[in-house]
């Protein structure tokens, strides 16, 4: 039996064929591998192992009740604003209700003097010094609101005149219509406080 063969590799070969094994790459090949890497990255986006997170369980729910909420709430608040506003609207028509009423009681018993203040202008009795105070009184009971109507010509309106008698038939009326006042009317605002007494005629 022989003996092996003895290994004559030379030993500075085996340390220069390890060195070459152990050394970097060259730079070139360093950047096209780590341009390659990009590039795959790029392409695959889930390659290194990032993904869209996962909804939390129930999260969902929780917004759906959150909403909710918010609509109960805004809900509650447009319902205590408009009972808000008619209440503001109901205190703003009492109160002008009651001014007027007020209005009402404190002029009504001054027709009996405009209507005396009439006649006496009628017969010329109105000069001097008591016509400055008669028109001085009708100017504030205009400023307060008091406001005169009823004038020969004026179609009969049941709710603003009172017929006290009919003059019979005119062929230049198509309506029955006002052919005499005998008391001027007045109203506060849209309030009747007397209406006007008229004669009237009737159409043919």
């Amino acid at each position: 039996m022989t003996d092996p063969a003895p290994d004559r590799t030379h030993p500075e070969a085996e340390a220069a064929a390890s060195d070459d094994a152990a050394a970097p790459p060259a730079d070139g090949s360093l950047e096209d591998e780590a341009h390659a890497a990009a590039e795959a990255a790029e392409a695959d986006p889930e390659a290194d192992g990032a993904t869209d997170p996962e909804p939390v369980e129930g999260q969902d729910g929780e917004l759906a009740a959150a909403q909710q909420l918010a609509d109960e709430r805004l809900a509650d608040l447009q319902r205590v604003q408009a009972e808000f506003l008619n209440y503001k609207r109901r205190v703003d028509r009492d109160r002008d209700l009651v001014s007027e009423n007020a209005t009402y009681k404190a002029l009504a018993p001054i027709v009996d003097v405009l209507d005396t203040i009439d006649r006496a202008r009628e017969h010329g009795e109105v000069e001097g010094g008591l016509k400055s105070v008669a028109d001085q009184l009708e100017r504030v009971v205009s400023g307060l609101g008091l406001v005169r109507f009823g004038a020969p010509g004026e179609p009969f309106d049941p709710n603003l005149h009172e017929a006290l008698a009919h003059q019979g038939t005119d062929a230049d009326v198509e309506v029955t219509t006002v052919q005499v006042l005998v008391k001027a009317g007045y109203k506060i605002g849209d309030r009747v406080v007397r209406a006007a007494q008229v004669l009237v005629v009737d159409p043919e």
